[in-house]
């Protein structure tokens, strides 16, 4: 019989067996949420606290397992476990999420560049050059994916947005009237409302009152229509006079 010296090659591309360091795992059941982590805080090659806490406080029915910088993950949990409190001393209640229709995009600029972010109501987040949000987006979206550069000036960019929402305004009912437009620098901000006025109000020309009489009457024809009625008679309670005599008195 013969056996080999090396174990059997893997299927199925890289092995990611000896790549969960620093891992954290959770798993969410019918009734209970389980969460872990394991304790080792490294500063580069050395080992700086091997008793580290990555599970991190936020309320009595929330935790966060943090990973990364373990000074940010803790002072960014303990933040979060903050306003989660303040939200339940003024709400009288545990937190609780699901009840906010907000769909957002986040535009700005830093030391690196500018940025732009997407924020849906469900939670998750996204980082894209151009993003659209809201009833009209699927319209804004077609405009920006169709004009979009990465080479634009300052002019052509605003009259893409503009563009945008202007697609976005006459192809969906729940958008409409104005465009307004923020253009970010690292100078500073310019808010111009409005940019634009997409659905200009027109002027009749006469008026068209028409007179009583005015359209021909066709044909007529007239139906009788039979029918039931039903009539209902509600007969309250009668006062007590001798009740009426105490009220009185």
């Amino acid at each position: 019989m013969a056996t080999g010296l090396l174990q059997d090659r893997i299927p199925g591309g890289f092995s990611f067996e000896n790549c969960y360091r620093l891992e954290k795992s959770g798993l969410a059941l019918p009734k209970a949420t389980k969460t872990g982590a394991d304790t080792r805080a490294t500063s580069g090659n050395i080992v700086a606290e091997k008793n580290c806490e990555k599970i991190h406080y936020i309320a009595d029915n929330i935790y966060c397992c943090g990973a990364g910088t373990a000074a940010d993950t803790g002072m960014t949990t303990r933040m979060i476990s903050s306003k989660v409190e303040l939200h339940r001393l003024n709400s009288g209640r545990l937190f609780i999420w699901g009840y906010v229709g907000a769909a957002l995009i986040l535009g700005g600029v830093d030391y690196s560049g500018p940025h732009l972010y997407s924020v849906a109501p469900h939670g998750s987040s996204d980082k894209l050059p151009y993003v659209t949000m809201g009833s009209g987006s699927l319209a804004a979206m077609s405009v920006l994916e169709s004009r979009f550069r990465f080479d634009m000036d300052r002019k052509e960019a605003m009259q893409l947005v503009r563009d945008a929402i202007a697609a976005g305004i006459f192809n969906d009912l729940g958008s409409g009237s104005f465009v307004d437009l923020c253009v970010i620098t690292k100078d500073g901000a310019q808010y111009i409302r409005p940019y634009d006025v997409a659905n200009k109000k027109g002027q009749r020309a006469a008026r068209y009152n028409a007179p009583v009489g005015s359209t021909a009457i066709l044909s007529r024809t007239v139906q009788k229509v039979e029918f039931d009625v039903v009539t209902t008679r509600v007969i309250r309670d009668m006062p007590d006079p001798k009740e009426e005599a105490m009220d009185i008195a």
